[in-house]
């Protein structure tokens, strides 16, 4: 098994210096075991901060690295809103938080732009949320591809950051109570390689 692991290595790496002249816009599908959207959130005004995640998304990200262009679409199942604490998930999906029965799913569509040697560095899109959309840009802090050894195919991942106020999308519980609506998003993603765009 080592043997064809090395084969498939070396495989990939031919292909790859055989494309280095050519541009060509691949196509990742987002890992859903490796991929979480994170947040942190105010509570009572800065007594402590409640942290939480979404366990389920789904989607993909397009990119040309030498044509420094690219793209990312990304749905969120906001039924799995994870706090650590199931009373607290169980408020957060119902009609004073998410409202996960009128509003299942949050996306975000952006463009990867502002390239460093062929690394993108930011992600400007749109975070539909509640029903609401906002603009919305991510800051990428970290961004690496590279062959994936059990997957035996290219994989990108990153972690990128932003800030949304939950209450300009409809989410204002507890405003009128000193919460602050600042809320700090974390988003790890792994992405494997499915092909190119013809």
């Amino acid at each position: 098994m080592f043997l064809n692991i090395i084969r498939c290595v070396s495989t990939f790496l031919l292909v790859l210096v055989a494309d280095q002249s050519v541009s060509k816009m691949k196509i990742y599908q987002i890992d859903p075991n490796h991929t979480y959207p994170s947040f942190e959130a105010d509570h009572m005004g800065g007594l402590s901060f409640w942290r939480g995640k979404i366990n389920s998304t789904s989607g993909e990200i397009r990119l040309d690295k030498k044509a420094s262009i690219g793209s990312v679409d990304v749905i969120m199942d906001m039924a799995t809103i994870d706090f650590g604490h199931d009373k607290m998930n169980d408020h957060a999906k119902n009609e004073d938080m998410f409202d996960v029965q009128n509003f299942p799913t949050a996306i975000f569509k952006g463009r990867l732009v502002d390239f460093v040697d062929q690394t993108p560095t930011k992600v400007e899109g749109q975070l539909t949320l509640h029903g609401v959309t906002k603009p919305l840009t991510l800051q990428i802090v970290k961004f690496k591809c590279m062959f994936h050894p059990f997957k035996m195919r290219e994989a990108c991942g990153a972690d990128a950051r932003g800030v949304i106020m939950r209450d300009e999308f409809g989410i204002g519980y507890a405003k009128m109570m000193g919460f602050d609506m600042k809320v700090e998003l974390r988003i790890s993603v792994e992405a494997i390689l499915s092909g190119d765009v013809k």
